[in-house]
């Protein structure tokens, strides 16, 4: 996929009255056949949100019969991903020989560490009838700490992520602590993931963070004067008490934490080292990552001038 985007609309600085809301990020809607991706982050203006390097709303899609998501095996480095579903089902795969469903509510946490492999496709019963997939996937940048630990894959059903109302608002806290409730998804920083569904009016004060943003999947948000429109991003300072309001019905992400520092992203790998990348792309190109089980058969070459996006995500 390109790593084109469409930038900043608004600057606070340059907004009088704008108050907290720093950046308005419009993404570059990418076709990639038969539905859409949007992609907030990595973007030219800003490249990271707490330790979030990446965003990525797909969908909603409807998929005819015979068609549907089919990623093949590729590879990540030093990261984890994070894949929700407000529709849908998607079947993941990968090289620790991990197989698991993620239907809508779930979180599927995979930690690739010093190198992982995975696909992602539907099960064909899902494939030989008409269906929808709309959700989001996330990357979180590994503190140096954990960056080459060995990889893991953690599945959390929906039961098990806490749900709670906050001024009439229901919200589900995906990752880290908000609202006086805390997540059981591992977390390797100070993360935060919280999924929101308000009506026209109603409006919530966002949790503290060191760096936030607030993704609108669908409706619309006011934040004092200023607009959030659907499918953008706003980026909001530290600043305490920060309230926005929904203008319609509204889905939104709640997405913060602290920043684990500076990580470069070259297809699907992303590392703090330059020299890291380059040695993953190699083992890439020369076979040397683990196959995934049950799907080895596929895999995606490592392509030619990639640079600063994943291409297939």
């Amino acid at each position: 996929m390109s790593n084109l985007h469409q930038i900043a609309e608004h600057e606070c600085q340059l907004q009088p009255g704008c108050g907290a809301l720093e950046l308005v990020i419009h993404p570059q809607e990418k076709d990639l056949g038969g539905f859409s991706v949007r992609r907030c982050l990595p973007n030219a203006a800003r490249r990271a949100v707490g330790p979030w390097i990446f965003f990525d709303h797909m969908g909603p899609a409807q998929f005819a019969a015979g068609q549907g998501i089919d990623v093949r095996p590729h590879p990540h480095i030093n990261i984890a991903t994070v894949s929700y579903l407000f529709e849908g089902e998607i079947l993941h795969r990968d090289s620790l020989g991990s197989e698991q469903l993620v239907r809508p509510g779930d979180i599927n946490l995979m930690v690739a560490g010093s190198g992982i492999v995975h696909s992602e496709r539907e099960r064909r019963a899902v494939r030989d009838a008409a269906h929808r997939v709309h959700g989001l996937q996330l990357w979180l940048a590994l503190p140096q700490e954990f960056a080459e630990m060995d990889p893991e894959f953690h599945h959390y059903p929906a039961e098990t992520i806490p749900s709670v109302t906050v001024d009439g608002v229901a919200a589900r806290v995906i990752m880290g602590s908000a609202f006086g409730v805390t997540s059981p998804v591992k977390t390797f920083a100070e993360t935060l993931y919280v999924e929101m569904h308000l009506q026209a009016g109603q409006s919530v004060t966002l949790p503290a963070a060191p760096e936030r943003a607030v993704y609108v999947a669908s409706g619309a948000l006011r934040a004092r004067d200023m607009q959030i429109p659907a499918t953008a991003m706003g980026v909001f300072s530290a600043q305490e008490g920060v309230v926005v309001e929904a203008t319609q019905e509204s889905r939104i992400a709640i997405i913060g934490g602290a920043s684990v520092g500076e990580t470069r992203i070259d297809w699907n790998f992303a590392s703090a080292s330059d020299a890291r990348i380059e040695s993953a792309i190699r083992d890439w190109k020369s076979g040397r990552f683990a196959q995934v089980p049950g799907d080895s058969e596929e895999f995606i070459p490592y392509p030619a001038g990639a640079e600063s996006a994943a291409e297939e995500k």
